[in-house]
């Protein structure tokens, strides 16, 4: 039995541009062997092409991708039966998944890599699930994360904004998290995972939103304005995209005083 050791790369990979992927994660993908890839329906075709397509500018040679099936989560039921319980049982399927490509699709000595949206570390499971498997006992590997741009620093520079503002904090939070987090001037807020349009509810608050969807790539639709005024035009769009494309990923910038004053 060989005593060699899997080595499992988490590559960020920017939020869909190319040209976002760092000298370093270029560097990691040329030292992996397999490229391990997770999709669904329609959404699964859209991101695989777009994580050939970093792949393609990035690599001279042939590549290897062994693609598996996401396992489907319910998204009413995250809200019905309890979110928390929810995703740890995603979780738990989705670390059978990538136990077995580990397992069956990486020798020992080998290298395989899981290409992440934007950062690995900013709303992502892999690395959790990771932790999972290592857990088990089953397969064995050693792991690094190689950091990427996230699409919130993509959102602010396509918006040529500072994320923060003079001694300000930023709040990052999923999008059902929101009413915890309104805008007030403890900070700005990012919000992410949006699946509800949780910022409609802000209506006269006199915030400015500043949205980005599919940012980095062909698609990317870019809104920004006072929220009372630009809110019907973010919500008919993104109907739109949804239908077109069949998923959305989009993240936006909530601010109060978006000249800059402090009050």
């Amino acid at each position: 039995m060989s005593t060699a050791v899997r080595k499992i790369l988490v590559i960020g990979i920017g939020s869909g541009d190319p040209d976002h992927l760092t000298f370093a994660a270029a560097k990691a993908m040329r030292r992996t062997d397999v490229f391990f890839v997770l999709g669904k329906g329609r959404e699964k075709s859209a991101l695989t092409q777009l994580r050939r397509d970093v792949l393609d500018e990035h690599l001279a040679g042939p590549y290897r991708i062994v693609e598996a099936e996401d396992p489907w989560r319910d998204r009413f039921q995250d809200e019905c039966a309890g979110y928390a319980e929810a995703v740890r049982d995603w979780r738990r399927r989705r670390a059978d998944v990538c136990e077995k490509l580990i397992r069956e699709e990486l020798a020992p000595g080998q290298c395989g890599a899981f290409l992440v949206w934007g950062d690995p570390s900013l709303y992502d499971s892999t690395l959790g699930i990771l932790e999972d498997i290592r857990a088990r006992g089953e397969v064995t590997f050693e792991h690094e994360v190689i950091p990427g741009i996230s699409s919130v620093s993509a959102l602010a520079a396509r918006h040529r904004i500072n994320l923060n503002r003079v001694g300000r904090p930023i709040h990052i939070t999923p999008g059902r998290q929101l009413s915890e987090s309104l805008p007030n001037d403890d900070g700005d807020i990012v919000v992410m995972l949006d699946a509800h349009e949780s910022f409609q509810h802000l209506a006269g608050s006199g915030v400015w939103i500043y949205w980005g969807a599919y940012i980095g790539t062909p698609d990317e639709i870019l809104i920004a304005g006072p929220l009372d005024e630009v809110s019907g035009h973010i919500r008919h769009m993104r109907a739109a995209a949804r239908a077109e494309h069949g998923w959305i990923m989009d993240t936006y910038l909530l601010r109060l005083h978006p000249d800059g004053t402090d009050s």
